[in-house]
């Protein structure tokens, strides 16, 4: 992974929070932004604008109405074993690559939404500002949730939700 030790030229959203396209394409050398939501998303971002931090692993997170039958289908078809089951939200793993997971969700506990993926950070606070920085909607706040982790949802400019975590310690 590369890291951008500059934080002084992150891209700003403007006035009501729609980013200047003219402003956009000037900092990424004369190409149109992507639009979305009606935000303007550049195709390459300027160097500085990556947050500085380790993605540790991301997993896919699918919602289900029978989470038994999916846990099962996983289970018996792929041969994942079950690492976590809290009711609501079942992780699954590979049995030898402890990384390779997917979690089946039924509703979330505490946030609006059932997130597309997950990705766990080293520094989930840096993510948290990088996020804002860039004008991403955040659509469940910073948060540290009893089962232990400290996380935030945010969309993408595809309308993906990412659940953003770091376990605390």
């Amino acid at each position: 992974m590369v890291r951008i030790p500059r934080r002084d030229r992150l891209v700003q959203p403007v006035g009501n929070g729609v980013a200047s396209t003219s402003a956009l394409t000037a900092a990424i050398g004369g190409r149109a932004p992507a639009v979305h939501a009606g935000r303007a998303w550049p195709t390459t971002l300027p160097r500085g604008t990556m947050a500085l931090m380790t993605i540790k692993r991301t997993m896919p997170d699918l919602a289900t109405e029978d989470i038994a039958t999916a846990t099962a289908f996983y289970v018996e078809v792929l041969g994942f074993e079950v690492v976590m089951d809290m009711g609501w939200i079942v992780t699954l793993s590979d049995r030898t690559n402890p990384k390779a997971q997917l979690s089946l969700m039924t509703h979330d506990a505490t946030a609006p939404v059932i997130p597309d993926v997950s990705v766990e950070v080293d520094d989930v606070d840096a993510a948290h500002q990088a996020a804002r920085n860039a004008g991403a909607e955040i659509v469940h706040p910073l948060t540290d949730e009893p089962w232990g982790v400290r996380r935030f949802f945010m969309r993408d400019p595809n309308g993906k939700v990412i659940n953003v975590l770091t376990h605390k310690s």
